[in-house]
């Protein structure tokens, strides 16, 4: 059965542009895998702990010599990378904020690139998935644009979701668009976009 893992990180629930076309994405992909399953990690409502000393203990000793503090620490990254294991298809809908993601997501990396489980000898474990990432801003980021090199955001997913060996990436920037009480143009202006994205390669 395929599986899809959307990654929800905007605040801003029902008035987000990213969430509002994530929900294009999930329709239109499920219409196209029968029998699939979509599970939503909503960052929001996960209360992430960013990376602190007990976790690092967790993260590089072995089981049997964690503490109490250690393993519980440990654990929610041990959950999160299981979950992005069983996934084959990946979608991550962020705002931009100040040309670069929310700390929420960056904790979320932090907690799933770890050396000798995600990355072995700077090698990605996590091969043969494809993601999309919906990237939305308030500025126009695209190619061409007279602020395309603010956009550190992208290069900075696709390197660490390549370094974890998710390279199959392809990065939606829906920029200039407005959701919730300031227009409707986010679906219209990028629902095309996204559904096109969801509906290709079929998982068998």
């Amino acid at each position: 059965m395929p599986t899809l893992l959307a990654i929800q990180v905007s605040p801003r629930h029902e008035y987000s542009t990213s969430r509002k076309l994530s929900a294009v994405f999930v329709e239109k992909w499920l219409a196209a895998h029968p029998g699939g399953k979509a599970i939503e990690r909503d960052l929001m409502k996960t209360n992430l702990p960013f990376v602190d000393l007990p976790w690092i203990g967790g993260a590089f000793t072995p089981p049997e010599q964690h503490s109490p503090e250690s393993a519980a620490a440990i654990k929610i990254s041990n959950d999160l990378v299981a979950e992005l294991r069983a996934a084959d298809r990946i979608i991550i809908a962020t705002p931009m904020y100040n040309f670069t993601i929310p700390a929420v997501l960056k904790a979320y990396i932090d907690h799933i690139v770890r050396v000798g489980v995600t990355v072995v000898d700077n090698v990605g474990q996590l091969t043969g998935k494809k993601a999309t990432v919906i990237l939305a801003s308030g500025g126009d980021f695209s190619p061409g644009s007279p602020i395309e090199g603010y956009d550190h955001a992208s290069s900075y997913l696709r390197q660490v979701l390549g370094f974890i060996g998710i390279t199959d990436l392809d990065i939606v920037l829906a920029g200039s668009a407005r959701a919730g009480t300031s227009g409707e143009t986010a679906v219209e202006a990028f629902g095309e976009v996204i559904a096109s994205a969801a509906a290709a390669r079929v998982v068998g």
